[in-house]
């Protein structure tokens, strides 16, 4: 089928960037949030974000506009239903999403494709609680959506293979990669990211290094463009710990067991960038470390 209009659930940090991309792309966005402060808030940010480009020579200012005029808003999940393809972006806690899902259901078209932006959680489950999990399928982003150029394409045990084509073809128009991963834990990058990031942590609980010494070590010994500990920080350690819980829980290997320390900034509220303090205190004109 042709996609041509898509719904956004969620207008947080990833949602507002899938909005982005998409109505630039030529699609016809409708984004819905629980908050409707936060859907003005993500309109804001995304106008600033693609003037950035015009200021760039990136697009003009008639692309700019054009894109703009191609995002609604609405703060009633069910206005999502009549979207070609629907990408849920909210939290990431399984007990939501499902929720969503089951309130989406009644309303969509019979050939409406639902997607999951879920970094971690399990594609074949979370379609098993709708009316078509051959139509569902994991679409994951990678933050920031607009500057990111891949996307993780995940097929549950049921997904059938014209889902899977059209949401190739969909990630073709946005100007993106995309690869396919098998429906396990974490997918590909985050099986991969995570662990690493959890050992950065560990690295720092063990007092084999400070925060600055990691960092420094992974960005010029291994060319990393962020080191791992900042790079938590920018992801979200409450993220990274969920992630960190699926694999173990999902994988029951002891590789996998989240950092105590992890654990500790989390239950501090120290969650990164977003709450200001971190592996780093962000309070001030410059970043410190916080160990």
């Amino acid at each position: 089928m042709a996609i041509e209009s898509v719904g956004i659930v969620g207008a947080g940090q990833m949602g507002n960037g899938i909005a982005h991309v998409f109505a630039l792309a030529g699609y016809e966005v409708l984004m819905t949030d629980v908050n409707a402060d936060a859907l003005q808030a993500a309109i804001a940010l995304i106008d600033r974000n693609l003037e950035r480009q015009v200021a760039k020579d990136l697009i003009t200012a008639a692309v700019k506009a054009d894109a703009m005029a191609r995002i609604g808003t609405t703060v009633t999940l069910t206005d999502l239903g009549q979207s070609d393809l629907i990408i849920e972006a909210a939290t990431e806690r399984e007990t939501i999403k499902t929720a969503i899902f089951e309130d989406l259901v009644p309303h969509l078209k019979p050939d409406t494709i639902l997607t999951s932006n879920t970094s971690s959680i399990s594609i074949t489950r979370l379609a098993s609680r709708t009316d078509r999990p051959e139509k569902f399928m994991g679409f994951h982003f990678m933050n920031p959506v607009p500057i990111m150029q891949l996307v993780e394409l995940i097929r549950g045990i049921a997904t059938d293979a014209e889902t899977f084509k059209s949401c190739q073809e969909v990630v073709a128009r946005l100007g993106k990669t995309s690869t396919a991963s098998e429906d396990f834990p974490a997918f590909i990058v985050n099986r991969i990211l995570m662990p690493m990031i959890n050992e950065a942590i560990y690295t720092l609980y063990e007092g084999v290094g400070s925060v600055q010494s990691i960092d420094t070590s992974l960005k010029l010994g291994a060319n990393h463009p962020m080191g791992p500990l900042e790079l938590a920080d920018f992801i979200g350690l409450d993220t990274c710990l969920a992630i960190m819980n699926v694999l173990h829980d999902g994988l029951a290997d002891t590789k996998y067991r989240p950092c105590p320390l992890l654990t500790k900034y989390v239950e501090a509220g120290w969650l990164g960038r977003k709450s200001k303090r971190g592996f780093y205190d962000y309070r001030g004109e410059t970043p410190v470390p916080t160990r």
